[in-house]
Order: C-alpha cells, then structure tokens, then sequence
C-alpha cells in the first residue's frame, strides 16, 4: 500500500477519500526540517555547506511515515507545486532515508487543484523530486539566512534599539519608509475648478466643467488663486451659451484576466478591507477543500478544459449573447513572472458561491470574489457609448465641456467590476438630448444648495474661502489642493513588490507581516506608517549598505535565483558572487563608532527629525535652554530621540517623532507652580510620554522627583495641585487591620494599584489612587487574595470546536491575555480580529498547527543530529554519511531569535 505525504491534515483527508483505501495518507504539518538558529548553520568556507536538523514537533510526524513505510514499499510524496512544496518533498526524502534505503521507490507528484480528477492524473505522471527548484530553495534560505546571522548582529551594535534586518523586508521597508518621505516633503499647490448647470430646451439640467477662458485652453493650475475663480465665475455670469458640437464614440471595455496572488491580495484588500494574511489563509482553506486551486501563483492562464468550462458556465447562466467568438488567453506582463502555474480559479466553473453554500464568511466572499472574476475572464466586452458636449458663449471667450457615457451591453459588467484604489474621476451618467446649434440659459440657484452645504466662511464673514458663487447661483468654483501620495495598503504595497520584481507569491504575505512583527511599520486605518525604528533602520542601511536595499540589486538576486528554478545557472555560483561582497560590506562596518553613525542618520533624517518651524527659527535650536543644538541620541535602554548637545546642563528630550512645533512639544519645560522653597514644579516630555518634574537636575541630585501622568490625563490641562499629587505618591492609606502593616496606593508600569505586603490589587480608574479609603482598600487586596487562591482552579471552556484530525477535542478558553485554543499541550491565541463565537473548526485547526510547529524543544531534549545539505539527485540512493568535519573555531555567543527568526524569512 503507498504511502502518500501531504502537508496537512486537512488536505490529507480529502485526498485520501479520492484515492480510496488502497493508499495510506499521511501529514507532514509544513516543514520538516530547517536550519538551527545559530551560527554555523551555513558555512560559506565549506562550499556552503548547510546543517539542518529536525523540528522537534516534526519528529513524530516523521516517524508516524516511517512506520507506514515499513509495510509499505513505495513512498509518493504529493506536496503543493510551487518551490516550497519541492522543499518539503527533498526534505521529506533526506529524513526518511534510513526508512527508504532499502529499495523503496520515492517518487513526486504534483497537481495543481485538489479534486479528484487532478489527483487521480497526477497519479498517472510520477517524476523525481526537481533538482533545480529545490537548488533554487536552497539559494534563497542560505541567502536568507547569511543576511539575517550578520547583518543584524551589526545593527545591534550600531544601532542600539534596531531588532533585526532581512534580505527583503530591509528592502520593503524602504519602500514604506521613501513613501513616507514623499508625503512628509510633498507641499500642496493650490487651483480651482468652476462648473456652471445649464438648461436645455426641454427643461433638463446638464452640468458642465469651464474649458476654454479668454479663448485659452484652461490646464489644470491656470486658475491658481480665489481672484482668478471669481473673475471666471463672472465671465460665465456676463455671457449667453449654445450647444458647439455633440460628439457621441463606441467604446469597449474589456474583462480583467483571472487573478493570480497578488492581484487577488489587492482586490480582497479593496473589497472587502481583508489583510493579505486573512486572505491566503481563507484561500489556503478554500485550496485544501479542493474548491479552488492553488492559490500562490504568479501565472494567470488558464487550463483549456477550464476555459471550455467557464464558457459553458457563462452561457448556461447569462445566455450565448455574453460569449465572445474566441476564448480569451491571458499572459502574464509582470517583471520576472515565472508562469509557473495556473490563475486562482474554481475547480469547478459550474459551482456558483450560492450552491456550495461555504459557512466560514471569510471563504464564502473569497469564493464569490474568484468565481465572479474567473467567469467575468471569458465574458463579452462591454459595449459603451461615450458622449461629449460642448457649449460656447457668442464671442468664443469662454467653453464649457459635459461628458457621459452609456453603457449599451454590460457584457462581462454583469458579473464583475474591479475595485480601484484611487477613483480615476470617470463620468459614466447618461446626458440629456441636446442638438447642435440650440441655445441653454443658466440654471438659476441650481449650484447654491452646494454653497451652503460645502462653504468655508473666514474674514470677511460672509465671504467663502474655499467657493466662489455665481451672481445668479447657475456657476459654482470649488478649491482644490494637490495631495500627496497615498500610504500604502498592503495590498498597493504587494502591487508596488511585484512591479518592482522583489520577492515571490510564497512570500509576499511573510514579508510584509515580519515588518510590523518587528514594530518597524505600524498600521493605521490600513494604511502602514513607518515607526521611529523603521526610519532608523532604513537611514543606517541606506547610507552603509546601500547597495542590499535597492530594488533593482534585489530584483536581479531575485532574477537569478528564477534562473536557478529553471536550471540555467549553478546555485553556488550565485552564493558564492553574493557573498563575496556582502561580507566585505560587513567588514568595512567592524571600525564604525555609535558617534558616526548617529551623524549620519542624524544627517540623513534631518527634514523629519527638525521640521522648518513656524516662527522661521533655527529648527535644530534647543526650545529650552536656547543656545544647545538638538541631537539624535540613542538610549542605553535601545532606541532613539532627540536630546540637547548642552547635557548635562541642559536636559532637553523629546521623542524622534515629535517636532518641536507640536503642541507636545510646546508643553515641555512649562512651570506649572513654585513651592514654598522657591523650587519650580515643571511639566516635560520625555521619550514615553509627558511627566512632571519638581526641580532641576544637579551634582547632589541628579535624578530630581518625576511622575509619569496616568493614562487619560490631558497634560495641557494638568495643574500645580495636581501635579503635586502625582509627586506624593506613593500615598500611604493607613494600617492593615489585621496585621497592622501599611497599605498604599499608587501608580506603576500597568496602571493604578493598592499595595499590602507583597500582595498588589489594580485598580479600575487613577482618580482612585487619591481618593480610595480604608474599606475599599482592603476589599480590593481580599477579592485580589481570593482570585488568587482559585487560580489553580481549571477554567471553563467558553465553546467545544469539536475533534481535531489528529485527535483530541479542541476548546475555547479564557485566558489572562484574552481567549484561546487548547489541544491538548498546545494552546493557540485567537486573532484580535475573531471573537469565540466566530471561530471555526477549519480556523482553529489552522492556528493550533501552526502554534504546534513554531513550539521550541524542551531544553533537556538532546540536540538533533545536524545533517549536511547535499546537492539533491534524481532517484539515487542516499549517500553515505560524510566524514566528520574539522570543528569549527570558536564563535561568539550566537545572535538572539531576532536574527533567527529574520534568517528563515525573506
């Protein structure tokens, strides 16, 4: 009986339903196998030789294979169909070998959706494990890995506070990080627009723009101040207009091509404000339900017997009319695409989203989104008829111009419109009948409803600053800015990557998840902003590793890596050019000093760390003690901020994202009171936030009293009195009535609490610090007392998910952090964005798979062999092991799991 490896449980158990009882299906649950997390792992002196080692939680998924290998003489490993799947298959093969040496056939097989028929054809077509796309896999890792294991340890020493650098997401971050740039330097240039609603003949109202003024084509900025709108509101009000031509154009719209990831990313991003993560897990789930095929891809044709089918589908739904004569082809135009696989598209065309009626939400808008877009691929163009009008006044000063379409066969418009990122200001309403020649009048009042609606009044009162009214309210002028560019979405930002050639659709979601992972980008409303760290990090590799963050450097490595895919080019070749260089670039960072690097930056951040002010100062000028110059500095703590080259005389700070003209900034150094003794209680800013301060630093004090203000409090409202309160804590209660020990109330690092002993009670609200009483107080450290004396207590669960395919009921629970996935040793954290009652079965396999994976090793189990990466052969015997390598000389204490953790993604 074969043996067939999959990656997943889920996958697993529809497969083995296709392939009926004659074959035994097992999981692999991802990778196998990695590289340790330490140096040594990739030896770029020993021809690059790689030591990998078995996960700790794969061991008994390997030996649960094994097992069944001992009866069984034929190994078929059917991972997904893309580099990665190829790995895990070269994976699975070098870790059974002592299982497969005996004359057991290995083969591959890969198919691209999981249905039965797919399935049962690649059962037909076994092949070896692909030398070259698992060559290509080893490439990148060993890359992956020397960048992350050397290039981070420098940022640590060099930049402290910096947490890690990849070989892509350093790119990425650029890309985030320049954008902000663009938008921190952009300065809008002001223009406006005029519009007049005319009335036709018959009495209907049509709007149009002005075009033409003092017999000049208008562009753009040619009306760029209030006094050249209003003198053009009042050469439309002085002027009597006729129809000067009507000119109506066929037009076509053709359908959108299938998607493929990233352009499936973008439109669920747009449609439906789902993350690229939510996205390919819901696609993931779809995939492994064999509804639609795999879903990382790059390619965007089509099978012909899915054509065939859409075709079909299309006609049977919407009727022959909406068929085009020939099938659509779709190529790919993308830089470096691979062509490598199929689009997404259903498995099934026939299968519309109401008929396979999928419960999880997620997937049922993912599915309806594919079908529609997949149908919509094979549709008839839309026929439209676009129409534009122009008026002229009798003296031919002055042209406005009204455009519409029609659309006259929706064609694939019936099923499918893609979102837009940006609206593109196209005109689709349909115009009134209007012939050559016949005269219009103004619309009286027509425009006036929009004045009163939209008019900004400044001085005078009753003049507008942003609208300019016709006399006889028919013509209105409207105040534009530029803007500047968007922050990216991640799905603009994927779009940005694949234009660009950086990085692939297996590691697209992985990169720009890592970013801000590493709180290097941050997102807002979803958009990403680049943090303080991000910037910093950008400012020191673009200014001493230039050449490994540009675009098209990683565009190129990316391109030669797909040379590798395609077995064109030697994947030690490109190792062995690459780290020639790169090393060297470390080298010359050995001799470095914090100060010149904080120059640098200093130099290179300087438009956003000192913004022009608004009194025309100095920007770099010290707002406290007037003659210092501001600094980046960086914490012995990590991090970075601004500081006073006067210090210690002057103690000036302010965070590197705050400038000293906002109003944060504004409050630092104000004396709020002056006690008895002359000393000055004064409110500041500081790195994490504002607090007050009473006294000055000196020689005898040189950390004078200082309190944090608590969550909530406005620090433009605080006061003396209440600034002395914050000062006096910790505040003492009174005695414990039992022991007679003191209680005390204060404010700490997670907020208000009462204090007994070594027993600490939060409390709900700061206010209560001052005003708790004695009763309260000891009411609060009993209930605190009584909780902890049932923390032993086993929790309720708050819902059953049912059995998981490996055993064992899966549970929602509570926890300290909020809910989570239990399965037996393994617990899992629900995303913030699901709720207990949301999560499904299919979700919380996914999430305690995942967790079961990344779980470390106990420490006391004994290390795994190492196994050196050897150069995969098609069906050949496994090598004798090779004889031991010299010890390696002594290294330095092996980089944090930040490092680790960046070297196993790109």
């Amino acid at each position: 009986m074969p043996v067939v490896v999959v990656e997943s449980p889920a996958k697993a158990k529809t497969i083995n339903k296709y392939l009926g009882p004659g074959y035994t299906v097992l999981a692999s649950y991802g990778h196998v196998r990695d590289l340790p997390p330490k140096d040594g792992s990739v030896l770029p002196d020993d021809d690059f030789s790689m030591k990998w080692e078995v996960a700790a939680d794969s061991k008994k998924h390997i030996k649960a294979i094994a097992d069944a290998l001992k009866t069984d003489d034929e190994l078929i490993l059917a991972t997904d169909p893309d580099r990665e799947g190829e790995a895990i298959s070269w994976h699975l093969q070098e870790a059974l070998a002592s299982s497969i040496k005996k004359g057991k056939k290995v083969s591959r097989v890969a198919f691209n959706a999981i249905t039965k028929p797919a399935i049962l054809a690649a059962m037909e077509k076994p092949r070896d494990v692909d030398t070259a796309l698992v060559e290509a896999y080893l490439a990148r890792r060993a890359l992956d890995y020397l960048v992350g294991f050397n290039l981070s340890p420098v940022l640590w020493r060099k930049l402290p506070g910096a947490r890690s650098a990849g070989r892509v997401q350093s790119v990425v971050l650029r890309l985030v990080v320049e954008r902000e740039m663009e938008i921190e330097a952009f300065n809008p240039r002001e223009y406006w627009s005029v519009t007049a609603t005319l009335l036709t003949p018959r009495g209907q109202q049509i709007e149009a723009r002005l075009t033409v003024l003092g017999g000049k084509k208008l562009d753009k900025f040619d009306l760029a101040t209030v006094a050249a709108a209003e003198l053009a509101v009042s050469a439309i009000d002085k002027r009597d207009f006729s129809v000067k031509s009507v000119e109506a154009k066929p037009a076509t719209r053709n359908p959108f091509p299938p998607f493929m990831t990233s352009t499936l990313q973008q439109e669920a991003s747009r449609k439906f404000g789902m993350g690229s993560k939510a996205t390919m897990a819901a696609a993931q789930r779809l995939y492994e339900a064999g509804h639609i095929t795999y879903m990382r891809t790059d390619g965007i044709d089509m099978a012909p017997e899915a054509i065939t089918a859409a075709r079909a589908a299309i006609k049977d739904i919407y009727g022959a009319n909406y068929v085009p004569d020939s099938p659509r082809i779709y190529k790919n135009k993308a830089k470096n695409a691979q062509e490598a696989h199929e689009c997404i598209r259903p498995t099934v065309l026939s299968a519309t989203p109401e008929q396979l009626k999928i419960t999880d939400s997620d997937q049922r808008r993912l599915y309806d989104l594919i079908w529609k877009r997949t149908i919509a691929s094979q549709m008839a163009s839309a026929r439209l008829e676009r129409t534009t009008v122009d008026f002229a006044s009798a003296d031919a000063q002055v042209e406005l111009r009204a455009t519409g379409q029609v659309v006259q066969f929706d064609g694939f418009l019936r099923v499918y419109d893609e979102g837009r990122d940006d609206d593109d200001g196209e005109d689709s309403a349909r115009l009134p009948q209007v012939m050559q020649g016949e005269p219009v009048t103004r619309a009286k009042d027509a425009r006036r409803p929009d004045y009163v609606k939209g008019a900004e009044f400044g001085t005078p009162p009753d003049r507008a600053t942003n609208m300019v009214l016709g006399q006889d309210g028919a013509s209105l002028a409207l105040q534009h800015h530029t803007q500047p560019p968007p922050r990216y979405t991640e799905a603009t930002l994927i779009k940005r990557m694949e234009e660009l050639g950086i990085g692939r659709p297996s590691t697209y979601t992985s990169i720009v998840t890592t970013i801000q992972d590493r709180e290097y980008v941050t997102k807002d409303k979803n958009r990403l902003i680049p943090s303080d760290k991000g910037r910093l990090v950008t400012a020191f590799l673009t200014n001493f590793f230039r050449r490994y963050v540009e675009y098209d450097f990683t565009a190129d490595l990316e391109a030669e890596l797909d040379d590798v895919s395609a077995g064109d080019r030697a994947w030690k070749d490109v190792l062995a050019r690459f780290w020639r260089d790169f090393s060297a670039s470390i080298g010359e960072t050995s001799d470095l000093r914090i100060s010149e690097v904080l120059d640098k930056l200093d130099d290179f951040l300087a438009p956003h760390l000192y913004p022009l002010r608004a009194d025309g100062s100095d920007p770099r000028s010290c707002p406290t003690c007037g003659s210092g110059r501001l600094h980046l500095k960086t914490a012995r703590s990590g991090g970075a901020f601004i500081g006073c080259g006067n210090y210690p005389e002057c103690r000036y700070t302010r965070p590197i994202s705050v400038s000293a003209d906002d109003p944060a900034a504004a409050l630092d150094g104000k004396v709020l009171g002056t006690d008895d003794f002359g000393v000055e209680v004064t409110l500041r800013t500081g790195r994490f936030g504002p607090y007050v301060q009473k006294g000055e630093a000196t020689a005898d004090v040189p950390k004078p009293p200082r309190a944090s203000l608590p969550k909530g409090w406005a620090a433009d409202q605080l006061t003396y009195e209440r600034a002395l309160e914050l000062l006096s804590l910790p505040r003492q209660i009174g005695p414990h009535p039992e022991d007679g020990e003191m209680i005390e109330a204060a404010l700490g690092r997670f907020g208000p609490y009462v204090k007994h002993g070594k027993v600490y009670a939060n409390l709900a609200d700061a206010e209560e610090v001052f005003t708790i009483g004695m009763n309260r107080a000891v009411e609060v450290l009993a209930q605190k007392a009584a909780r902890g004396a049932a923390r032993g207590a086993a929790a309720e669960p708050l819902r059953s998910l049912g059995e998981h395919p490996d055993g064992g009921e899966m549970q929602v629970m509570p926890g300290r952090y909020g809910p989570y996935i239990k399965w037996g040793k393994v617990n899992a954290t629900l995303p913030k964005e699901t709720t207990p009652e949301e999560i499904t079965a299919e979700q919380a396999i996914e999430l305690v798979n995942a967790k079961a994976v990344k779980k470390p090793a106990r420490k006391t189990a004994a290390k795994p062999k190492a196994e050196t990466a050897k150069k995969p052969a098609a069906k050949k015997a496994p090598a004798k092991k090779a004889a031991a390598a010299k010890p390696a000389a002594k290294k330095k204490a092996a980089p944090k799991k930040a490092a680790a953790d960046d070297a196993l993604t790109e």
